[in-house]
């Protein structure tokens, strides 16, 4: 089983969209059993809250639910409970290296890594922008879970 992190700033918007959509992905194509997916902030800000309501509202314009998602912070033996941490942003990412002390077994990459624009996933908190988050993040996703498919399982 393959332990996926999706990790963002806050963890109400784009880190629960995309463990949201992994996880639909996954239900899609009948890997439920290959696949255990989260998602975590790297600040304690809004730890407690709920998915953001226009984050929850892209999510349902596409058949997607996030009832009962809180936020929750990473932890640094999140690293060890976890395969794959997959950071939004850049900034996520270094946040992501100070609270687990480093990445030595190479698990953290980025949301975009493997599509065809690459970069970060701009926060939609600051852009307005959820429809653009959302799409970026299914590609995103979509692309992971494609390469996570095909590629031989590490031992």
């Amino acid at each position: 089983m393959r332990r996926i992190l999706f990790i963002c700033f806050g963890n109400i918007c784009r880190s629960p969209m995309a463990e949201f959509i992994m996880k639909a992905l996954v239900i899609k194509r009948g890997l439920q059993s290959e696949f255990y997916i989260e998602s975590r902030g790297t600040s304690a800000e809004d730890f407690g809250h709920p998915v953001n309501p226009p984050a929850a509202a892209e999510l349902k314009k596409r058949g997607i639910g996030c009832a009962g998602k809180t936020a929750m912070q990473l932890r640094p033996e999140d690293y060890e409970a976890f395969d794959l941490l997959i950071a939004m942003d850049g900034m996520n990412a270094r946040d992501v290296r100070r609270i687990t002390g480093g990445d030595p077994q190479g698990k953290l990459h980025m949301m975009m890594e493997h599509t065809s624009r690459g970069g970060d996933v701009d926060d939609p908190w600051f852009t307005q922008r959820y429809d653009v988050a959302c799409r970026d993040i299914l590609e995103g996703c979509e692309s992971w879970l494609e390469r996570l498919t095909t590629e031989q399982p590490r031992d």
